[in-house]
């Protein structure tokens, strides 16, 4: 047989033909050079990785919002925002704008911790994103700050300038105290013993004689550290409680005078230190002490062992 019973031609080139295309009977036949050109193209092609289509995309974000509904839902993101601050106060802190350093100055009666409470200033602030204005409107609804000013020194620090009101005294009326400036406005209801060292007044209208209480304190020299509260009584006059108990009770007119004479008199005879319950002073150049119940007693029982004196008719 002849080559070409084969299907192939007579002296030609052998053809290498597709089994599929021979069994079609349609197919044409691919020769050798050919199918090893398309072989060395096939390789010279870089081979491109498919991108995720819009499904994965959609999936994903689906799971995400399913997460973030659920961690609203149960509580957790409010939980971490109240931790750590919002989305937006934890990207100023990532980009460096934290608050590293608080620098408060002109504090006489607040704490820098009071400052910081009431500011509403926390590691959850950014030092971008926080709003000096409404901080400063913050701090001036505070009682005892008269003013404030706020400065932002980027990146990370914070300065906090505080003027107090001045504090004269601490007034009782009803059983209420408060801090009252040195006119004998109230500034505060006092909630702790910081400002025990102030004067203590007490009474209707006692605020707005301030002035003249201190004069008393001036005045009473040694006596100082022993008067505890000035009283005012009537609105007219002062009886002041000392520390050991006794009330001494000032004139109307010439209260100053009259508490010089009474230092001098402690000094010479500690007529504070005796058992009485209180020394009147209203009547001028006269001393009435009215003792306690025990030593009352102890006077009266004294008297009584006394040898009575006869008269000679």
């Amino acid at each position: 047989m002849s080559e070409a019973g084969f299907g192939l031609p007579a002296g030609g080139r052998a053809r290498i033909v597709s089994p599929f295309a021979l069994l079609a009977g349609t197919a044409r036949p691919v020769t050798a050079p050919r199918m090893r050109r398309r072989s060395k193209r096939a390789a010279a092609e870089p081979r491109h990785t498919p991108m995720p289509g819009w499904g994965t995309v959609l999936v994903v974000g689906l799971m995400a919002a399913t997460g973030l509904y659920g961690a609203v839902r149960g509580g957790q993101y409010a939980t971490y925002v109240a931790d750590n601050g919002p989305p937006s106060e934890l990207v100023a802190k990532a980009l460096g704008f934290t608050i590293d350093t608080v620098t408060i100055s002109g504090l006489k009666s607040l704490t820098p911790g009071e400052i910081l409470r009431d500011g509403g200033v926390s590691a959850r602030n950014s030092l971008a994103l926080l709003d000096a204005g409404a901080l400063r409107d913050r701090l001036k609804a505070v009682a005892l700050v008269q003013d404030v000013s706020i400065r932002k020194l980027f990146p990370n620090d914070l300065h906090v300038a505080v003027t107090e009101r001045d504090a004269a005294a601490v007034w009782q009326k009803d059983g209420q105290l408060n801090l009252i400036s040195a006119d004998g406005t109230p500034i505060d209801a006092v909630r702790d013993d910081r400002f025990n060292a102030l004067p203590f007044v007490v009474g209707d209208g006692a605020n707005i004689r301030v002035g003249d209480f201190q004069a008393l304190l001036a005045a009473a020299g040694e006596l100082r550290a022993k008067v505890r509260a000035g009283v005012l009584v009537g609105g007219r006059r002062w009886t002041l409680q000392m520390d050991s108990g006794i009330e001494v009770e000032l004139p109307e007119l010439d209260a100053v005078d009259t508490l010089k004479r009474l230092a001098e008199i402690e000094r010479q005879s500690r007529i504070l230190e005796k058992d009485v319950v209180s020394i009147d002073l209203r009547i001028p150049g006269r001393i009435t002490a009215r003792l306690t119940e025990d030593a009352a007693a102890a006077r009266a029982a004294m008297l009584a062992k006394r040898p009575k004196r006869k008269l000679d008719l």
